[in-house]
Order: structure tokens, then sequence, then C-alpha cells
């Protein structure tokens, strides 16, 4: 409870300090929108993309500069696809822990491989500087709701329910297109579109 808390007010507190980022899209309609960090890898990507099929659910996949350049041809499914790619870094570098140089190369080179205006900072975290001078580029997109699937100390019936607790009209939710994620991403993500489906929702590309 404690961290799932802490969670919650460093989301809340990060939408005080950046309220010109993306974090969720203000809506009466029936929308949400999924999005995929880390990916593609073919471990995972394509049973992914086979899974949205199943529900005629479009989604965003922020991709690693790294896993693009390794796998071309499961970046040439998702650009010849309906849904939206975003560039997530070449390394999956920490914005906090990077010098603005260095950070804003390797996003540049991710570039080479991920052609997209779109932008997500690995876990999340960016300086307020960096974010001035992404912004000229990039529409940077953060959530509203995090399944946690990357976490292994939760089961996937736990992401599901976090995922189904916290999502909106509008939420802008986020799940890894990782192996570490795989187990509880098996089991949230079918669950999280059956639901929301018979719910009236549908799954939109950013």
């Amino acid at each position: 409870m404690g961290l799932v808390f802490n969670l919650l007010y460093m989301s809340l507190l990060l939408q005080h300090l950046f309220p010109s980022l993306t974090w969720r899209f203000p809506t009466s309609e029936k929308t949400l929108y999924l999005t995929f960090d880390d990916g593609p890898i073919p471990e995972v990507t394509s049973w992914i993309l086979n899974t949205l099929d199943d529900f005629n659910a479009k989604a965003t996949f922020f991709c690693i500069g790294d896993n693009a350049k390794k796998y071309p041809l499961l970046m040439m499914m998702l650009n010849n696809s309906k849904h939206s790619i975003g560039n997530h870094t070449m390394h999956h570098l920490n914005g906090w822990q990077t010098n603005n140089k260095k950070y804003y190369t390797d996003i540049s080179e991710c570039k080479q491989f991920v052609n997209s205006e779109l932008f997500r900072p690995p876990y999340g975290k960016i300086k307020l500087s960096q974010t001035w001078h992404l912004k000229k580029e990039f529409r940077i997109i953060m959530w509203d709701v995090l399944s946690r699937d990357y976490d292994i100390s939760l089961s996937g019936e736990d992401c599901f329910e976090n995922v189904k607790k916290n999502t909106r009209n509008g939420s802008i939710i986020v799940f890894h297109d990782s192996l570490k994620a795989e187990k509880r991403l098996r089991f949230a993500l079918p669950a999280t579109l059956k639901y929301f489906s018979e719910m009236g929702y549908t799954f939109a590309a950013i």
C-alpha cells in the first residue's frame, strides 16, 4: 500500500511540475490509449500485435532505438500497421542521471530507426531543461495509469486490477513490451482489452 501511495504521489507531483506534458486526453468519450514501452522484441511484440487485433484495438509503441535497429522486420510491421510509434531513446537512458548533451545525442540516434514526433522518457524521468529542449521537436507523452507489469513482486491479476481501478476516459495506460514484463503482460493485456471493450471503450493510437 505504501509503494502504491508513493507512486501515486510521485505521479501527481510530476504532473504538477510538468503540466505542459501530455498525461492523459481529457474527454467525455470512452476512449483509452494503450502504450507499450521498451520494444520491439520478437518474443513479445508479435504477440501484442495479434492480441490487439483480436479486439480491433490500436496502440502506441515507444521503441528503444537499439531494439529497432536489431529487429528491422518488427519495426517494418509496426510502421505498416495502424498503430503509432514513439522515440524512447536509443539506449533507455535515465534523463535524471544523464547530462543533457548525451541525452539529446542518444535521442537523435534513436530517430534514425524510429521516425516519430512522439517521445517518452524512460522511467518517466526527465529534467525540466530537457523538456524545454525536446518540446521544440517532440510531443512528450507521459501517462496517468501505470500497470506495473515490470514489477516481479506482482501477478498479472494484480497488474490488471491496478489498470482497472485507475483508468478513466482518455487515460494513457503503460504496459511494457519486454521479457521482464512478459509473464504479467500475457494476463493483464487480454484482461484489460476484454474488460474495457465490454464496458464500451475503444482503444486508439496517439
